[in-house]
């Protein structure tokens, strides 16, 4: 089965492209990344902060299946509603360190809006090993339920 959310990670460079095309207006797409109670339920996170705002910061934390705990948070830098988010993203965990993100926010039309993000790691190493995970699943796994979340609010 094909992948909706689409990875293009072109050889030796030290990023990666994510796009998806969501069946969602583009406030609700926007809406579903800003919400902490919408992030909660597609990211299976709790949200513990969300400053939307330049210069705001944010802060997630997760449980696996053992019942531990796992944080996540960054930097917003850049926000525009409906249209950007710029920001720091760093799993706390992991010996991997923060990663740069750009999230544009596309209206296709009244009923579709594409997200395309932009993630730029601080090495090819790195973004090789991000890539060697189950990272592509996850992240088509999580577009689909934000896309079955936010489909409910319409």
């Amino acid at each position: 089965m094909e992948l909706k959310t689409k990875i293009n990670a072109t050889e030796g460079k030290q990023e990666i492209v994510i796009t998806r095309e969501f069946e969602l207006p583009l406030e609700l797409l926007f809406k579903a990344y800003v919400e902490p109670e919408i992030v909660e339920q597609w990211m299976g996170t709790k949200v513990l902060k969300l400053e939307n705002k330049k210069h705001g910061s944010w802060q997630f934390e997760t449980l696996d299946p053992k019942g531990n705990k796992h944080g996540f948070n960054g930097v917003i830098h850049e926000f525009i509603p409906n249209e950007k988010i710029t920001r720091t993203f760093e799993m706390e965990s992991a010996p991997f360190g923060p990663q740069l993100e750009f999230l544009e926010f596309e209206k296709l039309s009244d009923d579709t809006s594409k997200l395309t993000m932009h993630v730029v790691y601080r090495s090819l190493a790195i973004r090789d090993q991000i890539l060697q995970l189950p990272f592509a699943q996850g992240i088509n796994m999580a577009h689909n339920r934000l896309q079955e979340i936010v489909n409910k609010l319409k």
